[in-house]
C-alpha cells in the first residue's frame, strides 16, 4: 500500500468507523457466538501471497463483528465505561503514524514534554495538591500508565523499595530477604482483584480490611489490624485505598486512613480508576478530600473522560521514590540531557521500557471539549443513573443495594440470590442490553452502569422497561 492508496483507504475507514458508531445501537449489544467460532471462519495458516485490501475489509463484518461486544452501544450497561471520542481517535491515528517509542526525552522530546504538561493540566482540573504537579521545579509529577492495575503495582513496588531501604539504613546487617518476608500491604475487602494480584507479583502478603455498612474502609478498622500486625513483628508498608469500588462505587475514608499512613510511614496509594474523572466537577471533588495524605494517586481517563484506551494517569508526590525503584541506565539508553534536571525519562516511572505517544489523546480531547464540556459529560451520566435509580425505587418489587453516587446503580429483586441470578440470565440471554453482577453483603446484585457516550434518557427508559417485563415473567413462573 503506497501513500496514494493509504489516503483513499484511510478515508474509507473513517467512513466505516463513523457509520459503525452512528448506527451502533442497531447492532445486538452482546454477541451470539460460541467459543472457537472465529477459527472456523479463517484459514489455518497465513496466506503465502498478498491479499487485496478489499478482501480484508469484507471480512470485518463476516469474521470480526459477529464476535464483538459493543461497549459503545447505548444499551451496554456492564462493567464501567470505556472512553470513546472522535478527537481521541484522530489523535491515536497521529500517534500511530509518528510511531515513536518515548522511553526517554531524547527518544522523542515532544512525547515526553507533552505528557508532563498534560498531567499537570489534568492535575489542576482535579485541584490536586501542588506537590503532585511537576511544574518546572516540583518534586512530584504525573505519568501515563497502561492501566490502573499497572499503577497499583508500580506504587506497591516503589513502596516496597522505599521501606526496604529505610530498614537497611537503620540496620545495615539485616538481610533484605528477611525484611521482604515481613512486609505486609493492605486494601479494602471491596478492592479490585488487581490489587491482590499486585501483592502476588510483588512477592508480599496482602491483607484485606473489612468494610462498614457503606462498603468503605474506616480508620478504626485499619488501625486495629495494623496494630495486630506490628505486634506480630510484621512491617506494614502499603495501603491501597479505593475511591469508587468496582462492585458498588464505594469510597474508602481516606481522611481517616491517610493520617494513620503518614504517621506510620506507610505508602498510601489511591485507586480511583472509574470515579476519578468525576472529580473535575466541583460538586464531586469532596470525594477526593484526603488526597493530600497520599503518596500516589491514579485514575483512568480511558474510562470516563473521553480519552480512548489506554490512558491511565498516575501522580506521585515525590518522583525520586518511584524512580529509585525502577532506574536502570545502560549506556545505549543514556543521552546528553539526562542529568540536566530539566527533562523526564519516563522509562524510570513504569514497568515496560517502551511507551506510545498517549498524551496526544489528552491534548486533543482537553482542547476540543474544554473543562466545561467534560464536566457536562460527567454530569449527564450521573443524571441518567439517578433517573434509573428513581425507576427502580418506584417498583416495589425491587430494591437499591448501595448508595448511588455517580453513574452506577446496584439493584436487585426482593428475594433470593437464585431469583436474581435467574433474572440476570434472562436479561443477558435476550441480548437487548448487557449487565454484569456483583456480590454485596452476601447478596447477588445487578449492576447498571451508564457507559456509552451516546446513552440518552430513552435508552435508560427502554432498558428499565425490558428489565421490568422480564421480572414480571420470571415472578409469574417462580412466585416468591
Amino acid at each position: 500500500m503506497d501513500a496514494a492508496e493509504f489516503r483513499r483507504r484511510g478515508k474509507e475507514m473513517v467512513d466505516y468507523v463513523a457509520d459503525y458508531l452512528e448506527n451502533i445501537e442497531k447492532r445486538q449489544v452482546y454477541p451470539d457466538v460460541e467459543p472457537g467460532y472465529l477459527r472456523a471462519l479463517i484459514p489455518e495458516e497465513a496466506p503465502e501471497q498478498p491479499e487485496t485490501y478489499e478482501d480484508v475489509v469484507k471480512d470485518i463484518e463476516r469474521v470480526i463483528m459477529p464476535g464483538i461486544t459493543h461497549w459503545h452501544s447505548p444499551y451496554f450497561f456492564a462493567y464501567f465505561p470505556t472512553a470513546n471520542s472522535f478527537p481521541a481517535m484522530l489523535a491515536d491515528m497521529l500517534s500511530g503514524a509518528i510511531g515513536c517509542i518515548g522511553f526517554s526525552w531524547a527518544a522523542s522530546p515532544a512525547c515526553t514534554e507533552l505528557e508532563t504538561v498534560m498531567l499537570d493540566w489534568l492535575g489542576k482540573m482535579l485541584n490536586l495538591p501542588e506537590e503532585f504537579l511537576a511544574g518546572t521545579k516540583g518534586k512530584g509529577g504525573g505519568v501515563i500508565q497502561g492501566t490502573a492495575s499497572e499503577a497499583t503495582l508500580v506504587a506497591l513496588l516503589a513502596a516496597r523499595s522505599r521501606m526496604v531501604k529505610r530498614k537497611l539504613a537503620n540496620d545495615p546487617e539485616r538481610q533484605e530477604a528477611d525484611i521482604i518476608s515481613k512486609l505486609v500491604a493492605y486494601s479494602s475487602d471491596q478492592a479490585h482483584s488487581s490489587v491482590e494480584r499486585a501483592g502476588l507479583i510483588g512477592g508480599v502478603r496482602m491483607k484485606k480490611i473489612p468494610t462498614d455498612s457503606k462498603f468503605c474502609v474506616r480508620g478504626e478498622a485499619f488501625r486495629k489490624i495494623l496494630e495486630e500486625d506490628k505486634a506480630a513483628g510484621l512491617i506494614p508498608f502499603y495501603f491501597c485505598a479505593t475511591l469508587g469500588t468496582t462492585p458498588s462505587c464505594a469510597f474508602d475514608c481516606i481522611t481517616e486512613i491517610g493520617p494513620i499512613c503518614n504517621t506510620e510511614g506507610i505508602w498510601m496509594h489511591i485507586d480511583a480508576a472509574y470515579a476519578g474523572s468525576a472529580f473535575i466537577c466541583p460538586e464531586f471533588r469532596p470525594l477526593l478530600d484526603g488526597v493530600e495524605f497520599a503518596d500516589s494517586f491514579n485514575f483512568n481517563p480511558h474510562k470516563w473522560l473521553l480519552v480512548n484506551f489506554d490512558c491511565s494517569t498516575m501522580w506521585v508526590k515525590n518522583r525520586t521514590d518511584i524512580i529509585a525503584a525502577f532506574k536502570m541506565d545502560p549506556l545505549y539508553l543514556k543521552h546528553d540531557h539526562q542529568e540536566s534536571g530539566l527533562v523526564t525519562d519516563y522509562r524510570h516511572w513504569q514497568i515496560p521500557l517502551g511507551r506510545r505517544f498517549r498524551s496526544l489523546k489528552m491534548w486533543f480531547v482537553f482542547r476540543m471539549y474544554g473543562l466545561r464540556g467534560l464536566q457536562d459529560y460527567i454530569r449527564k451520566h450521573v443524571a441518567l443513573a439517578k433517573e434509573f435509580e428513581a425507576l427502580v425505587r418506584a417498583d416495589e418489587r425491587f430494591q437499591i443495594s448501595a448508595d448511588v453516587v455517580l453513574g452506577l446503580v446496584c439493584f436487585r429483586l426482593k428475594g433470593s440470590n437464585d431469583l436474581n441470578e435467574a433474572l440476570l440470565k434472562r436479561i443477558n440471554s435476550a441480548r437487548r442490553i448487557h449487565l454484569v453482577p456483583c456480590q454485596l453483603s452476601g447478596r447477588f446484585v445487578l449492576r447498571f452502569a451508564v457507559c456509552a457516550r451516546t446513552t440518552e434518557s430513552r435508552h435508560v427508559q427502554e432498558a428499565w422497561a425490558h428489565i421490568a417485563q422480564l421480572a414480571t415473567e420470571l415472578l409469574r413462573q417462580f412466585p416468591q
